[in-house]
């Protein structure tokens, strides 16, 4: 492990952009927080402290003993040798019990949300939210009208207790077991959090749900659990976005997703990841769909000092589908390794994977892609296209694809294209009255437009702000 020293990550490491927006900070003053490092005996206060049933806690324990044999990622991707788990607390929490009524939310918190624009994407566009702060759920919340449908919509933790404990007992890191990676052994260990999403068969969601998750304290990291099972006919779009404050030490982010597409359903999952430029982003996303089912992913990943982030897709089912659009900007002082990966194991399965990233002021930007098509995957069809946009001489942008092609009949193809922005094109503008700042940001905003709008309208605002955060002080 590093040094304490090493958990510092320099001023020069941290873009210096504007993101009041996102970076406000509250007192921790009369929060929980466990001790540093991990020990049994922090997974078992955390499995106490939730009163879980005995099975989660042998899980638990059995995932810190497969986290204990594992060895750190190297020479693979960006190096991660500034997280020192001996000086990250992995459970903070403000002590505040989880509310279905805004109005009973602490002052403190629910400021926080506000700011964040919570409350009124709730009111205007969600049928139903859950806002997780540090550690813990403090709201969450479903349109009625949801209800009446049989939609379950819950934190993780209350779903426990409940009667579906056996459906989640069942599905619960099954699809990302814990002898996945080291962070996946970790989050089976220390995981808190999250929510669970049951929609009944042939239920349409009018509106999404979703969920947003606050990491407000430093040094400390967030272990949140999705749980979303979608039964056969059933369509759902749910929304995850994430912020957090910049500190000047390390903060972890290692998550898990996991969803189960039945026949004939569909899921979009779109995310909007702006964490702050200290955050090491661990996170395992992962998807089984089932015959005729359909996966789309729209997802923003605009933060973070080091990302590792590739969610995947099983086809399983014949003639299942699975779209993946993704945008990707790396900024001074960040690497982002981000991609996907999708397995097409039945007849008739088709993938369509279409990505963009930019890079700026030395920020590094790599895109991984695995396509698998398995010997049982026949006349399975697979295209993966990938843009890169640097705008600096000091910025760099990789793309990697993989290919695993069984089947003769199998149609798979890769194109990719990484370029500047030309300076033809920023006179052009510039002739036209923008200043350079204006015209690259222009530029900029043409070249991620086909990401956002596959976005809800407000959560496309938020990534075109994003965007031009990231783009404010880009010259000179």
């Amino acid at each position: 492990m590093s040094t304490p020293e090493a958990t510092t990550v320099a001023a020069r490491d941290i873009g210096e952009v504007d993101r009041s927006l996102y970076d406000f900070r509250k007192s921790e003053e009369g929060y929980e927080r466990f001790a540093d490092g991990l020990t049994p005996r922090i997974v078992e206060d955390i499995s106490r402290r939730k009163d879980e049933p005995s099975w989660m806690l042998d899980l638990r324990l059995r995932s810190l003993d497969i986290y204990q044999t594992l060895s750190m990622p190297s020479n693979w991707g960006p190096s991660i040798e500034g997280l020192d788990m001996d000086h990250i607390s992995t459970y903070v929490t403000p002590k505040v019990k989880q509310a279905d009524d805004w109005d009973e939310v602490p002052a403190d918190i629910k400021d926080t949300f506000e700011r964040l624009g919570i409350p009124e994407a709730e009111r205007t566009s969600l049928a139903g939210v859950g806002a997780q702060y540090d550690s813990e759920l403090v709201y969450h919340n479903m349109r009625d009208e949801v209800a009446e449908q049989g939609v379950v919509y819950s934190g993780i933790e209350e779903a426990l207790h409940g009667p579906y404990e056996d459906l989640i007992r069942e599905r619960f890191m099954h699809l990302v077991p814990p002898t996945d990676h080291k962070f996946a052994a970790l989050h089976g260990a220390v995981w808190s959090g999250g929510s669970f999403v049951y929609v009944p068969a042939g239920v349409s969601l009018d509106f999404p749900l979703q969920s947003y998750f606050r990491l407000n304290a430093a040094g400390a990291g967030q272990f949140e659990h999705t749980l979303i099972i979608v039964e056969p006919g059933a369509n759902l779009h749910f929304i995850e976005g994430c912020s957090a404050p910049k500190y000047n030490v390390a903060n972890l982010h290692a998550g898990c997703v996991e969803l189960y597409v039945g026949r004939g359903a569909r899921l979009r999952y779109s995310t909007i990841e702006n964490w702050s430029k200290n955050m090491y982003n661990l996170n395992t996303k992962r998807a089984r769909v089932e015959e005729g089912g359909s996966m789309e992913w729209v997802s923003g990943s605009f933060g973070s000092h080091v990302s590792y982030l590739y969610p995947t897709t099983i086809l399983a089912g014949a003639k299942s589908t699975c779209e993946f659009t993704s945008i990707t900007f790396a900024g001074h002082g960040q690497d982002l390794d981000t991609g996907c990966k999708v397995v097409l194991a039945a007849p008739d399965t088709h993938a369509s994977v279409s990505t963009k990233s930019l890079s700026k002021d030395g920020g590094v930007s790599t895109f991984r892609s695995s396509v698998v098509v398995t010997k049982t995957a026949e006349r399975a069809k697979a295209s993966v296209s990938c843009q890169s946009l640097m705008l600096d001489d000091r910025s760099r942008s990789d793309t990697i694809p993989a290919m695993d092609v069984r089947r003769r009949d199998a149609d798979v193809g890769h194109e990719a294209t990484i370029g500047r922005i030309s300076d033809d094109t920023l006179l052009y503008l510039m002739s036209r009255g923008m200043s350079e700042q204006e015209a690259r940001t222009c530029v900029v905003n043409g070249f991620a437009n086909p990401i956002s709008k596959e976005l809800p309208l407000e959560y496309a605002v938020e990534m075109n702000n994003l965007i031009k955060l990231e783009m404010e002080g880009a010259i000179g």
